[in-house]
């Protein structure tokens, strides 16, 4: 068999609530954690005096009695693990787990009976409900009646806050049946009653939740504070952790009570008692006990008088009653050598204190987060400025908490700490959700060099520069693209296709021509590299130069590796942030090293880029003249087609009365035209270095005419 039992999803039923977590039973005994507080429940195997197993609302349950009279409820187990457990308490406790069914028959009188811190109302031998007296805020007796009233339950939707008994008169005398029943039930119940004088108390201490000053009466099972408007009384059964925690500033000291259930004010739930001292208050204590008595009660830890610092002696003299031990910060020092880190919570600034076994919060509102409740942590890009960073905690029930505006020196001492500890830490910078603010972060660091930023602007002083030497390029390819021989040729076309509508002379034509071509040529100056400089934009030419580093991106591809090596497993982000604040670092003369480095590769782009330009121009000039020529050869089919029909339409319409005039003056003007048409190739043929189409047969033939 097993030396040890363990159950998941196991309900204790405390004070009315049922309060999840592990029950684990063991040789030496049994455990309970309860997931929520963390509070943990031991019952040695020698204290066990009674096991029962019965049927419950949340399947079968488990109720252990111990010898000294507590009862423990553990619901939510399976039928089939009756045998199991059976088994494990006759093996390791020596006890039979008795079952035992509640009585359902519905009858409303019975008998009651006190056992322990419980009071059982049974017809005949079975019980019909329970109710631990420790629920029980108030006992009144009446005429034959006895009302119990019990602590609200923050955590149920309903509460039972009220149960009366009737209690039949008796014919014994010298005995009143009411007082006996209201006598066991306030022996055993949670009802807090200020008899007798306090042990001390301490005037006018400032508390910060809830807020004002109180006065502190210790009492021996309960803690009493007095203010001007409200009073609270806190048994010190409900006192979970005690925490002493210093100040930022080294004047002052946080003394924190962590409490559960919590204290009440109407609506307000106050789970977290925090008082704060300055070092430098002393006081004289004298405790209102003789000193026999302090020396039995509290066995050395506390002397009948005492004096100190009002928080040593207000945290010894808790740390004594409740019987609880002071949670104190590691060492953990942040950037300023203080032992926490100031941050905000929601709308407030506070202080977060690592813990050696969790974070606390301090003060409005206050936060404790355990270890073992944290699913992961994550260290976010603060939204709103440079400066700072957010932390994020989600636990395993899914809340989470975000500690914002923390300084940036405290980065590295915060992830070593999470670290050290082991903490899921999660990067949530990848999600969707996070892109935006890391790209507000990147762009609006100011203080840390930034690689990209730093890339972008050298690539724009080089986009300046190429446009420069683009434009200057343009011009002088345009130039050479003008060519006087073309544009005489398109001036003699556009003149040849309205030669018969004309009646101007050669001498004013010719001053037409002169123009004509010089308008007609701006414009195709001006045009056709317009046209083109898209194109030359759509693709990128794999054989140009590259464009030089910056003397940044030259030290860091030199030092790239070195940097991974001396961090391992760094990731992209990081590695960029690092080498950012190892160059900011740098000194002047190292700095001026690189910036030679950077001087002498961009020189050498400058000398690459005029060979490369030289050499794309000069293919680009071959490419424009091979068009050029390409469309003037079309323009000359056209033309000549064009006079082929203007010869053909003025010899039809020639009169016999003036045949002799109007043919002296067309054969002039065609010959003059064929003439000078003729020249103005034999040019461009010459200029060119090919040879224009011969003239057609019909064309010489009109020429004879």
């Amino acid at each position: 068999m097993a030396d040890t039992l363990e159950f998941n999803e196991i309900y204790q039923e405390v004070k009315g609530s049922m309060n999840d977590g592990r029950l684990r039973l063991s040789r030496q005994g049994v455990i309970f954690k309860n997931s929520k507080t963390g509070k943990v429940d031991n019952i040695q195997a020698s204290e066990l005096a009674e096991g029962v197993w019965r049927r419950v609302a949340l399947g079968h349950g488990l109720k252990l009695l111990t010898k000294n009279g507590h009862v423990y409820k553990y619901d939510g187990f399976r039928e089939s693990e009756f045998d199991k457990l059976s088994d494990f308490f006759k093996a390791h406790y020596c006890l039979e787990l008795a079952e035992k069914d509640l009585c359902v028959k519905g009858w409303n009188w019975g008998t009651v009976r006190f056992g322990g811190q419980l009071l059982s109302f049974d017809i005949g031998e079975q019980p019909v409900f329970e109710i631990p007296l420790s629920n029980v805020s108030q006992c009144t007796t009446g005429k034959n009646e006895v009302t119990l009233e019990f602590h609200q339950n923050d955590d149920a939707e309903v509460s039972l806050m009220e149960v009366r008994f009737y209690v039949p008169p008796t014919q014994e005398d010298g005995v009143d049946p009411v007082e006996a029943f209201a006598q066991n039930v306030l022996s055993k119940a949670d009802v807090i009653q200020a008899t007798g004088d306090a042990i001390c108390i301490f005037r006018e201490l400032q508390c910060l939740t809830p807020r004002g000053r109180y006065d502190i009466r210790i009492y021996p099972t309960f803690l009493h504070l007095h203010g001007k408007t409200f009073d609270y009384k806190i048994p010190y059964t409900t006192v979970l952790r005690l925490f002493l925690l210093p100040h930022k500033d080294q004047r002052q000291m946080f003394f924190v009570i962590s409490l559960d259930p919590p204290i009440k004010q109407g609506q307000t739930r106050y789970h977290f008692l925090i008082l704060l001292f300055s070092k430098d208050e002393d006081i004289s204590l004298t405790l209102n006990m003789n000193e026999e008595e302090v020396e039995k009660r509290f066995e050395g830890r506390l002397t009948k008088n005492m004096s100190g610092s009002l928080y040593e002696m207000v945290s010894r003299v808790m740390k004594a009653l409740v019987n609880r031990k002071i949670t104190v910060p590691g060492n953990f020092q942040g950037h300023s050598g203080a032992q926490c880190i100031t941050c905000s919570y929601k709308a407030s600034s506070g202080l977060l204190y690592p813990l050696e076994r969790g974070f606390i919060y301090v003060h409005k509102p206050p936060v404790h987060i355990r270890f073992d409740e944290i699913s992961f942590v994550n260290f976010a890009r603060g939204t709103t400025t440079t400066r700072s960073f957010d932390f994020e905690i989600e636990t395993k029930q899914g809340t989470q908490y975000t500690f914002s505006s923390i300084e940036r020196e405290e980065y590295g001492k915060l992830f070593d700490f999470v670290n050290a500890k082991k903490l899921n830490i999660k990067n949530r910078g990848l999600k969707e959700g996070m892109k935006q603010s890391y790209d507000e972060y990147a762009d609006s660091d100011e203080d840390q060099h930034d690689a990209y930023l730093e890339r972008m602007k050298e690539e724009g002083k080089i986009r300046e520069e190429n446009a420069n030497d683009s434009s200057d390029g343009s011009g002088e390819e345009t130039d050479e693209s003008f060519n006087p021989g073309e544009e005489d040729d398109d001036v003699a076309e556009e003149f040849d296709s309205n030669a018969s509508a004309s009646s101007s002379s050669g001498d004013g034509d010719s001053d037409r021509d002169d123009k004509k071509p010089a308008k007609k040529a701006k414009i195709v100056k001006d045009r056709k590299p317009r046209k083109k400089q898209p194109e030359s934009k759509k693709g990128k030419d794999p054989n140009a130069p590259k464009r030089p580093m910056s003397a940044y991106m030259l030290w860091l591809n030199a030092s790239r590796e070195k940097i991974k090596s001396d961090h391992p497993g760094i990731s992209i982000t990081d590695l960029s942030k690092k080498a950012g604040e190892l160059w900011k670092a740098m000194s002047k003369e190292k700095k001026e090293e690189w910036d030679r480095k950077a001087e002498d590769a961009r020189r050498d782009y400058e000398k690459a880029m005029k060979e490369y330009s030289v050499g794309s121009k000069a293919d680009s000039h071959r490419g424009e003249r091979s068009k050029k020529k390409k469309k003037k050869q079309e323009k000359q089919l056209k033309g000549k087609g064009d006079k082929k029909g203007a010869t053909s339409k003025s010899s039809s319409s020639k009169s016999p009365a003036k045949g002799m005039s109007d043919s002296f003056k067309s054969k002039e003007f065609v010959s003059s035209d064929e003439s000078s048409s003729a020249e103005s190739k034999k040019e461009d043929s010459e200029d060119e270095g090919a040879a224009s189409p011969p003239p057609s047969s019909e064309d010489s033939a009109s020429g004879s005419d």
